[in-house]
């Protein structure tokens, strides 16, 4: 079986695994790390090392114009880089020999000239992560300005605040969103944060020590860095691994966001819930069997996605652990770990989006099983008004006694409440219900998803301001 059928039958089996991939935009992150497109990436670093040469006099001006016109994998002949592959078993040399021979005269013979091959392989790969990177931003723009609507729209929905799987105290959908607003602009600042430790170029030689570029080696890997729009490596040592690793690890915090979000709508969206719904296009099938089924497949991708992403993390790690002053087996860890990550995250944006722009929300069964518990859930607030006057502890005393009671017989806790002494001596019948309507004890959520909603479009808005400029 070819490799390009390999890699075809592997992208098949990750479909399958994806209920909604077929209807679900692909945000063309795969796309950056196929061969051919890995295989480019190498290319441009091998033009623009040749530039930066010419540029000091290090190899000739002609023979690095022409390097630059023929570094175009249209101009390559793959049945013979494949042939190479095979004969060699290396990744890069047969590529190299390839754009030697379709070089005219003895341009050529400068190609990679003083490179080993982990200086043009990391070097692509660092393109191909920035490229990624710009879809992830362009992806979180939208999830942010997604949500910022979604917060607006629901800030006086009032519903259950759950703690430890129980509810606790009143909320509104609004706050809930924008907590996941908060944690993202935190994960767009980390993204941000890490470009210039990442988005490096390294061009040291064998051994990290620039010794093939004489005294001039600093300064070439500076102007590759300069040509790539990269930072320069300040050691530009093949066992430096973290920048990667740290990118890895920041995609595994935001995919661990996005499923706390996704396992949210799951839960919410089961009928013993019933306050949301994602989008469930017509024709949906939820089951084979079950005709009834709605499931929440964006959710569920979004889960699976979430954990292959979070698994790279500890193999990102692992790349940081060399032995002198380079390990092959290192840098194929980062490069698998990098490629899993970065696709899955993409795959995983892209869903988040669909939610966070089709979200469906129930207010009317968010009140119904707000008032589940017979005003149970307000019992904070009865306890601190009860305590301006007798007292906090006092306080909890009573109307913990009264709320045990309440959840172990049939009594209404409003009965109990009013059938008290010690609180009808001290709140009237209007004070009661008044400290039983949700709607006053909900805090400053409203104000929160305001905020947030705010603090998301103007987030979305200076991504998109950098991205034009």
């Amino acid at each position: 079986m070819r490799r390009t059928e390999r890699i075809s039958n592997r992208t098949a089996r990750h479909m399958a695994d994806l209920a909604t991939e077929l209807r679900v935009t692909d945000p063309g992150i795969r796309a950056l790390f196929t061969r051919n497109s890995r295989w480019q990436a190498w290319l441009d670093v091998e033009a623009a090392l040749a530039d930066a040469e010419a540029d000091l006099g290090m190899i000739p001006r002609a023979a690095a114009d022409e390097i630059a016109r023929k570094a175009h994998l249209s101009l390559i002949d793959i049945a013979r880089v494949e042939e190479g592959l095979r004969v060699t078993g290396h990744p890069l040399v047969p590529l190299i020999w390839e754009l030697d021979r379709i070089c005219e005269g003895d341009a050529g013979g400068f190609v990679h000239w003083g490179a080993t091959t982990q200086n043009i392989t990391q070097t692509g790969q660092i393109l191909l992560i920035r490229r990624s990177h710009a879809i992830f931003m362009g992806q979180l723009a939208r999830l942010l300005e997604g949500f910022a609507n979604l917060a607006e729209r629901t800030r006086d929905h009032v519903m259950p605040g759950r703690t430890h799987g129980q509810h606790a105290v009143p909320a509104t959908f609004g706050y809930k969103v924008a907590v996941w607003i908060d944690e993202l602009v935190r994960h767009v600042d980390r993204l941000r944060e890490c470009e210039p430790r990442t988005f490096v170029a390294m061009l040291g030689g064998g051994a990290g020590t620039l010794a093939s570029f004489g005294d001039q080696g600093r300064t070439v890997q500076d102007r590759l860095a300069q040509k790539l729009r990269l930072n320069s490596m300040p050691v530009p040592s093949r066992v430096l691994l973290d920048h990667e690793a740290e990118y890895v690890l920041v995609l595994a915090m935001l995919a661990a966001t996005a499923t706390r979000i996704a396992r949210e709508i799951y839960t919410l969206m089961k009928e013993e819930f019933a306050e949301v719904e994602e989008p469930i296009t017509e024709g949906t099938v939820g089951s084979s069997t079950m005709p009834q089924k709605r499931n929440p497949k964006l959710s569920q991708d979004i889960i699976t996605l979430g954990a292959q992403v979070r698994a790279q993390a500890p193999l990102a790690l692992e790349s940081m652990m060399a032995e002198h002053e380079a390990d092959r087996a290192i840098t194929n860890i980062a490069a698998r770990a990098i490629e899993e990550a970065c696709t899955a995250t993409g795959d995983i944006l892209e869903r988040l989006v669909m939610l966070a722009e089709g979200l469906q929300v129930f207010p009317d069964r968010m009140r119904r099983n707000l008032d589940l518990s017979g005003g149970l859930i307000m019992s904070e607030t009865l306890m601190l008004e009860l305590g301006r006057e007798m007292g906090r502890q006092r306080a909890h005393d009573v109307i913990y006694d009264l709320a045990q009671e309440a959840a172990t017989s049939d009594k209404p806790f409003r009965d109990l409440l009013a059938g008290h002494e010690e609180v009808i001596s001290r709140l009237t019948p209007a004070d009661i219900d008044r400290l039983l309507d949700p709607m006053n004890h909900i805090g400053q959520c409203r104000e929160m998803a305001d905020e947030q909603a705010a603090a998301g479009r103007r987030v979305a808005a200076a991504i998109r301001a950098r991205t034009e400029s």
